[in-house]
């Protein structure tokens, strides 16, 4: 049985885990491992889930399937620190989804999208009008995900995985009007 619920401190080092398994998966296929490993280490560790986890600003929801975490999200209500963002982003106020992952043996399997569903509904909750995130504008299946589910290029942005820096589309969903 699939359920979304709110993660909790105890899900800290699972989700970390379902994180650096998954990171990968959104990178383009040339991205050097090293990158990888760099961006894991300084952004996916327990220790930073576990800040998101304390921080009143960030929501982090969990889809999970006969009780194990298939996938994770990961809502930010701050504004856009890039000023390219902040330009594009125009359904205010708006939460960022900085992390969109399910395990790629749950993918086609319907998570992904409860997990989307579940989460722009949160933001909503949450008083949003639109939701924002940057994907890798290689990553055709993720952005095909995200426009299936409500999201419309709205610009582009900068994104630095180790010491590499990669182009990402900036995109958006107007959640209520």
């Amino acid at each position: 049985m699939t359920a979304v619920r709110r993660a909790t401190l105890n899900d800290a080092e699972n989700i970390s885990t379902l994180a650096v398994e998954t990171f990968g998966l959104a990178c383009p296929p040339d991205m050097a491992q090293t990158d990888i490993e760099a961006f894991c280490r300084d952004n996916l560790s327990p220790a930073r889930f576990e800040a998101h986890l304390s921080d009143p600003t960030r929501m982090l929801l969990v889809v999970e399937d006969a009780g194990m975490i298939a996938g994770y999200t990961l809502l930010i209500d701050a504004p856009p620190s890039d000023p390219l963002v902040d330009e594009a982003v125009t359904a205010r106020p708006a939460v960022e989804l900085n992390k969109v992952y399910v395990r790629s043996r749950s993918h086609g399997s319907g998570q992904a999208g409860t997990l989307m569903r579940a989460t722009l509904e949160t933001a909503v909750g949450h008083g949003a009008r639109g939701v924002w995130l940057g994907v890798n504008q290689l990553n055709a299946r993720a952005v095909r995900f995200y426009e299936k589910s409500g999201f419309t290029v709205v610009g582009t942005r900068r994104f630095k995985v180790g010491a590499r820096w990669c182009d990402d589309f900036v995109m958006q969903s107007v959640l209520r009007d």
